[in-house]
């Protein structure tokens, strides 16, 4: 069954793009009504000049083979009433004429305008590449955890902003990164892809969280202005201990047994690229609870000046299936709220604890790895 759609085409040949026929299929309707016309009319061309809104009019939408395709046509069809005239007059072969300039025309635009589109569809391609290299995906299962992550853009033509996200197994338990850039843009992009590359390195290497923070500042601070910088939370999950530490960046929630829980830290700490000096905040964890993690965008969501209601429905929400079910109905209830139009990127992570491993070590915060062994 496979080889019959290849024997209907030709060598070379490709179907009509969905534009190409909506172009085709008005440009032959407007030669048939100024043709009908025209005929109806008597002997004599009255109607030839709107012949050359038919290439017009397939311009914006068909590709450049079509437009000329039904730019000759609609010359021809000109030609045939110039010649079907009963006397000969100067006023039809410039009609003529003139359909066939607007031919021109509308190729050369129809060509320009697919080079362009041609050009959009590879930066989206590129994008798409440039999204995967940066935020790589999540889960389902890092360590002990289910996890999800998702990022939304504020805009249809970019699909990865400054908002970062990642989550790694590492000696010192599962640990969790979620950030944002401040700015939008290549730069925001550049800057987002260093932390993350900074991150994945040291994440590995540092048993203190409070050190991990100290690595990505100075990651930040090499690579920024002095009015740039980069909200953050690093979230360490421990034998079931969790450990966070923030740096200017919304605050995680814990949804348990129906609950809604800020995990607020202990004392505020600046963003990355202003030497944060932070204090970690640990919390016991239950089987089954989960954790949001998302940056300032999902806060700033609003419609009609409302902000959307993210602690009052984060249960209903993220509290069902698996934490990929959650966040794809947070996202449908959030787009639905603002009606579709975002100001912001937002990034997403939702994380389930099912559970210590079996014969796991006593849960010790990675940053008092050194004074337990001591």
């Amino acid at each position: 069954m496979s080889v019959v759609p290849t024997r209907l085409l030709q060598p070379g040949r490709r179907p009509l793009s969905p534009g190409s026929r909506a172009g085709l299929g008005a440009a032959l309707v407007l030669l048939a009504i100024v043709s009908a016309a025209e005929a109806a009319d008597g002997r004599f061309a009255h109607y030839v000049a709107l012949l050359s809104a038919v290439p017009l009019l397939a311009a914006p939408l068909a590709s450049w083979p079509v437009v000329l395709g039904v730019g000759v046509v609609a010359t021809l069809t000109g030609a045939g009433f110039a010649l079907a005239e009963p006397e000969a007059s100067l006023i039809t072969p410039v009609n003529v004429v003139t359909v066939a300039v607007a031919t021109g025309l509308a190729v050369a635009m129809a060509s320009v305008r697919q080079r362009q589109t041609e050009q959009i569809v590879e930066l989206t391609k590129l994008a798409s590449v440039a999204q995967q290299a940066v935020l790589r995906p999540l889960g389902p299962k890092v360590g002990t955890l289910s996890v999800a992550g998702r990022y939304i853009s504020s805009t249809a033509t970019a699909e990865i902003g400054g908002d970062l996200y990642e989550a790694i197994d590492t000696p010192y338990g599962v640990r969790m990164i979620i950030g944002d850039v401040r700015g939008k843009g290549l730069d925001a992009v550049r800057l987002a892809s260093i932390v993350l590359g900074s991150y994945r390195h040291v994440a590995y290497e540092r048993a203190d969280l409070r050190a991990v923070v100290a690595d990505l500042d100075r990651a930040v601070a090499r690579n920024v202005g002095d009015e740039d910088f980069v909200t953050a939370a690093l979230v360490e999950e421990r034998g079931g201990t969790l450990t966070i530490v923030n740096c200017g960046h919304p605050s995680p929630l814990l949804l348990r047994r129906g609950a809604v829980i800020p995990l607020e830290p202990p004392a505020p700490a600046p963003p990355l690229g202003f030497m944060p000096v932070v204090r970690p905040r640990v919390e016991r964890l239950e089987p089954g609870d989960r954790l949001l993690l998302f940056t300032d965008g999902l806060g700033e969501a609003r419609r009609d000046g409302e902000f959307f209601p993210t602690a009052d429905r984060a249960w209903r929400l993220l509290g069902h299936g698996t934490v990929a079910d959650g966040l794809a109905s947070l996202e449908t209830a959030l787009i639905e709220w603002v009606h579709g139009r975002l100001d912001d990127d937002i990034a997403l992570v939702l994380m389930e604890y099912v559970g210590a491993r079996t014969g796991a070590a006593a849960a010790v915060p990675s940053w008092e790895v050194g004074a337990a062994e001591g």
